[in-house]
């Protein structure tokens, strides 16, 4: 079937989720022993779309992110060791530390940086797109924000510019049901956020954020309508956002109920039921247990690495040393 991921195409996607997976429960701990600089914004439950939206892509192809992007980060191919080192503030991260965790960025994978700012992913993304378009490239642009980021002017302005265009971008709308602490019932009069994509001029389409094989078949037909010239399109991926806003969450507005019927769906849970048709048990196990040892090693690693080392540059400052 066309666009369908072929089955080492699916075995490595459920890989990286499950090392996202471990990454996030080992910066938790990490968070919990004072080893992180301010707040993580985990992805639990959510890695299915991070990681089946970017499986189609290419290292050229462009992403942006959101501060909750551990999953695009690896879905795009960035080193766990690398990505570790980055969010402990280590010389060896991609940004030799500099960055944190949520604006990590690697250009030669393509990924042109996380974003702390609501919304802001979304014009980025349109501009590489336009740019793709002036170099007369077949390379596409993706942003992956969230329902929040969708109330935003910004995001409104940024689709309408891109269908009048036909850019070639695609927006993956990675619903997790709350901006910050509120519902998403409480920002929108519509639930299905994908239905505003008629309005702009060009498809929309909603699919379950947590199967990974619905989240890479959207995605990739219409990564390749990007690639053929025809515009932009919008995949609305329900999810649910287990963890809290992030480890600076007090929680209480999110129910005990709705939290276990999404550990339910849970994406690894959904691709390892999927997988087991396919493959022996063995295989799968195999994986996961690499997958935890790799973020283990990772997480050793990037502790043992050094911090960055800033000198004075006192000939490139006339005010050094001046009491105003």
């Amino acid at each position: 079937m066309k666009n369908s991921p072929s089955l080492d195409d699916q075995l490595e996607m459920y890989r990286k989720m499950v090392l996202v997976r471990q990454l996030e429960e080992s910066l938790g701990e990490l968070h919990k022993q004072g080893k992180t600089r301010g707040p993580i914004h985990r992805c639990d439950g959510q890695e299915a779309v991070g990681v089946g939206a970017t499986a189609m892509l290419s290292s050229d192809d462009y992403v942006t992110s959101t501060h909750r992007g551990h999953a695009h980060y690896v879905g795009k191919g960035l080193d766990i060791h690398k990505i570790v080192a980055e969010i402990l503030g280590r010389e060896t991260g991609y940004c030799k530390g500099r960055a944190g965790h949520m604006i990590v960025a690697s250009a030669e994978h393509g990924l042109l940086g996380g974003n702390a700012i609501v919304g802001a992913c979304i014009p980025a993304a349109v501009g590489m797109a336009q740019s793709l378009k002036l170099l007369k490239s077949d390379r596409v642009a993706m942003c992956v924000f969230g329902d929040g980021s969708a109330q935003t002017g910004i995001c409104h302005e940024s689709m309408n510019i891109a269908a009048l265009w036909k850019l070639p971008v695609i927006f993956v709308l990675e619903h997790n049901e709350y901006g910050l602490t509120v519902h998403s019932d409480e920002q929108s009069a519509i639930k299905d956020l994908y239905k505003r994509a008629e309005a702009y001029g060009m498809p929309g389409k909603k699919v379950d954020g947590n199967d990974m094989l619905a989240v890479y078949e959207s995605v990739a037909t219409s990564v390749d309508r990007a690639r053929r010239g025809e515009g932009p399109s919008l995949i609305e991926a329900k999810t649910y956002r287990r963890a809290g806003f992030s480890t600076s969450d007090m929680g209480g507005y999110q129910s005990e109920e709705k939290i276990a019927l999404w550990e339910k769906k849970d994406p690894i849970t959904i691709a390892v039921k999927k997988l087991k048709k396919l493959v022996e048990p063995t295989t799968l196990r195999d994986i996961e247990e690499l997958a935890i040892q790799h973020v283990k090693d990772a997480v050793d690693q990037a502790l043992a690495d050094p911090y960055p080392t800033f000198e004075p540059h006192a000939a490139s400052n006339p005010y050094r040393g001046v009491v105003l």
